[in-house]
């Protein structure tokens, strides 16, 4: 588990007059760009939030005229993170459906800050999408650990763009037994390019599928990585033993929050809002709190337990968490500090 032991040594002499930024390039240096980094720290993080160390506001969404997509939103996510080496600070994360097609560039952006608890001053500043999109990944890896069945072969993937990619390399970086990989996106194109992309890099199979339905009917662990603002997907969709990880929240029906054998979130508070298909149930007086499994970090921390035997179908709901976001950033942070690398910025 990640600890005080585990984090580079800080430079007690940094200025505190300054700041310290980190662009994309200095976070691949820093080795941003692969899973491992962030799988202890994701799991440490859950710890602190099964134990009620942190802070951790509802984040609010930010959209004004003209903002006609689910995506459309800027979103500020403050988090406190207690412990050895407790970190403050923010993701702010602005998404824009049309930035691809309009303006050839990825659909979301962020920025990562992060201040000093002594003086509350800034301390770093960092681009974010990269350690976002990999923190997700990490997630779905950290609860397949747990949730998915031991040495499953097959995973399924709805939706091909950057998320999906960050996604499918994460899982295959921590699960050598998988054998093969089936996806679905509306442009077949976009399926065929992550399919040559990766297999670049792995040996592994995959299978372009004609429909979501016949995609998902394939996978041991199903990921949904689209930018859906209606559900779709069906519970007789699911295998027998699946784990499903809804990243992209929107796409699966209510019932089968109310069919499958158990399902998790990573925090209640932030899943039951946002008119979210969780909420939607909770407001219909079909779900509630106490219908709910576990949140992911009862699982990691033990208090509860994950999968209990292969036929059980296991739907995880992963808002997001700026306690995600703060503690991968505080460990480049820390990294990055100990190697000299980044540039600093006076105040």
């Amino acid at each position: 588990m990640l600890d005080s032991t585990a984090l580079p040594k800080i430079d007690e002499n940094q200025s505190s007059n300054s700041m310290l930024y980190l662009s994309q390039a200095d976070l691949i240096n820093l080795g941003a760009d692969h899973s491992s980094p962030y799988i202890e720290a994701i799991k440490a993080g859950l710890v602190q939030h099964a134990n009620g160390n942190f802070v951790q506001p509802l984040k609010p969404y930010l959209r004004w005229q003209g903002a006609d997509h689910i995506a459309d939103r800027i979103i500020a996510m403050p988090c406190y993170l207690g412990g050895d080496q407790p970190v403050a600070g923010i993701k702010w994360v602005g998404s824009r459906h049309h930035n691809p097609s309009k303006f050839n560039k990825p659909r979301a952006s962020a920025l990562l800050v992060l201040n000093d608890t002594d003086t509350n001053y800034p301390i770093a500043v960092m681009e974010g999408s990269l350690i976002s999109g990999m923190r997700t990944a990490a997630i779905t890896v950290v609860a397949a650990q747990y949730l998915a069945r031991k040495e499953f072969s097959s995973v399924s993937c709805i939706g091909c763009g950057p998320i999906a990619y960050m996604q499918l390399v994460s899982m295959l970086q921590q699960f050598q037994s998988i054998k093969c990989i089936h996806l679905f996106d509306f442009n077949r194109e976009a399926a065929t390019s992550l399919a040559e992309e990766i297999m670049s890099q792995f040996d592994v199979e995959f299978v372009i599928s004609d429909t979501a339905e016949g995609c998902v009917k394939e996978g041991d662990v199903v990921i949904t990585c689209t930018t859906a603002d209606k559900p779709y997907l069906e519970y007789s969709w699911l295998k027998k033993g699946c784990f499903l990880s809804n990243v992209s929240i929107m796409d699966v029906k209510k019932d089968v929050f109310l069919k499958v054998d158990k399902v998790v979130v990573d925090d209640w508070d932030q899943c039951n809002r946002e008119k979210k298909v969780i909420n939607q149930l909770v407001l219909d007086g079909k779900f509630s709190r106490d219908q709910l499994h576990a949140e992911l970090g009862e699982i990691v921390s033990g208090k509860v337990k994950g999968r209990e035997n292969d036929e059980e179908v296991i739907l995880l709901n992963p808002m997001g968490m700026a306690i995600d976001d703060l503690i991968c950033a505080q460990y480049f942070y820390h990294k990055a500090i100990s190697l000299k690398l980044g540039t600093e910025l006076p105040l």
